[in-house]
């Protein structure tokens, strides 16, 4: 139940008539998994948090330093050398103390990956390397839970939704994230921001809207991105979308 408190803070969103009550209802039911307190997850931890969704996990092996700042808005130049999660945690308690946020300060692997999912209704992945891309892809399916995964150049952006474990409306199967990206890079063939720099803002367009997504699962309102890649180009101020499908074999 939503406390006299809550029923004000979220007021905005019981409103809307495809959330309502019972939408912000199950938000605050939800259980939400991010990968990552960085550029992507700064602004997916806050606005889930804004939103009442919980409990929220956050898992980040990483410290704060000075030129995390320029795009990861939770935290700030007091946190330096502070653990990610715990200045994720102690940001997200300001925006909205309703909220139960779970850090977990490791870096996600096969051993501790799988069990931890397992825990969640569904996954935001906000990494920022292929290896953690890409195990936290094949986790989800094994373990049949929804992943809102998203990632940026230095001024470009893409989301997709993932749930390769469930059929279409055709009894077909929804694509894999193996079936977009089939063979992993190698390493070191995309420099990593550290090397090429990255538009700070941006990280905020393509976070907030993996938010947005994550939402819209949770609630089951309007289209999902399952099947569609959204693209966002920021210097040319121009969205587009790619379909693709699961692989044959």
């Amino acid at each position: 139940m939503l406390d006299d408190q809550e029923l004000e803070r979220y007021a905005r969103h019981i409103l809307l008539r495809d959330v309502g009550g019972p939408g912000q209802q199950r938000l605050k039911a939800a259980k939400v998994l991010v990968i990552g307190a960085g550029g992507l997850g700064s602004p997916v931890l806050a606005y889930l948090a804004a939103a009442g969704v919980g409990p929220l996990g956050v898992v980040d092996e990483d410290h704060v330093s000075l030129s995390n700042l320029q795009r990861q808005i939770i935290h700030d130049s007091d946190a330096l050398d502070v653990p990610k999660v715990e200045s994720a945690q102690k940001t997200l308690a300001r925006i909205n103390p309703h909220v139960n946020v779970q850090p977990h300060l490791f870096r996600l692997d096969e051993e501790t990956g799988l069990d931890l999912i397992r825990g969640y209704d569904l996954v935001v992945d906000g990494s920022d390397n292929f290896d953690t891309r890409y195990l936290v892809a094949d986790l989800c399916e094994e373990a049949g839970i929804p992943l809102v995964t998203a990632a940026v150049g230095l001024f470009d952006g893409s989301i997709t939704t993932l749930k390769p474990y469930a059929s279409n409306e055709k009894g077909e199967l929804n694509p894999r994230y193996r079936d977009l990206f089939p063979k992993k890079p190698e390493a070191g063939a995309i420099p990593s921001c550290a090397e090429a720099g990255v538009l700070g803002a941006l990280t905020g367009v393509i976070g907030s809207l993996q938010a947005v997504e994550v939402i819209k699962e949770l609630v089951g309102l309007g289209e999902g991105l399952v099947g569609r890649l959204l693209l966002y180009d920021s210097r040319a101020a121009r969205f587009e979308t790619i379909r693709y499908r699961r692989r044959k074999g």
